[in-house]
């Protein structure tokens, strides 16, 4: 692999691996409360926090890339009082993360959610007849049942999250080892004359990725399946 890639496709493969790791594990909390919340319980404001969840995959990635610019940016109100505290995202591989996870966060709650949805609530009614608290049941009878829908919702969004390019370069730029992952620098090589050759490699790793992770989904979602039907 060395010896196929050169160190720039090399280092923008790794620093990609790294924000798509970091961006599912800081997804996957809120992930599953939210899925959780959207598929079973009803209150005031639902249907907007569906719609904000769902809202990334509408809207154009480089209006979703400015909105964490204007908002997560050192003179934003969010971004200005984290660099009080030397937290900063804008033109930081942290900030990748922070993009791809947004962009990555409802192929999470979406696969999560439907696997919430096919857990019966009477098992979780038959444990709360035996006095067991709402968290215990949680930990105990649905993360269980759901986890082969939380392990396909974390792989779709790591998927997502390596092929996330607009938010991620009007966020945090395309800069060599800092920013540049792999979807900004296949982008790069192909500006530049003499780089269809490593843009193509990179073209080739990301098809390989992708492929296993949706390969990886559908195993999983199979496997809740197979555990619906024998209930």
């Amino acid at each position: 692999m060395a010896g196929w890639l050169g160190p720039e496709e090399t280092q923008a493969i790794l620093l990609s691996l790294r924000v798509a790791a970091v961006a599912t594990l800081a997804a996957l909390p809120p992930g599953i409360l939210v899925a959780f919340a959207l598929a079973r319980w009803s209150f005031p404001g639902r249907g907007v926090l569906n719609a904000l969840v769902h809202l990334p995959l509408i809207l154009p990635p480089v209006v979703t890339g400015y909105l964490l610019l204007l908002t997560f940016g050192t003179k934003g109100p969010v971004g200005g009082a984290l660099a009080q505290i030397g937290i900063v995202f804008a033109f930081r591989w942290t900030g990748a993360a922070l993009a791809a996870a947004i962009m990555a966060f409802p192929l999470m709650v979406r696969a999560i959610r439907l696997s919430v949805e096919a857990v019966d609530p009477g098992l979780e009614a038959a444990a709360a007849t035996l006095g067991a608290p709402r968290a215990w049941i949680f930990a105990t009878v649905t993360l269980p049942l759901i986890l082969p829908g939380v392990l396909a919702g974390a792989v779709l969004s790591f998927a997502k999250a390596m092929g996330e390019f607009g938010a991620t370069i009007t966020f945090v730029s395309n800069i060599p080892g800092q920013t540049q992952t792999l979807p900004t620098a296949i982008y790069a090589f192909l500006q530049v004359p003499g780089g269809e050759g490593a843009a193509l490699r990179l073209v080739a790793v990301a098809v390989a990725i992708a492929m296993a992770a949706l390969l990886a989904s559908e195993a999983l979602s199979r496997l809740v399946a197979r555990r619906v039907a024998a209930r």
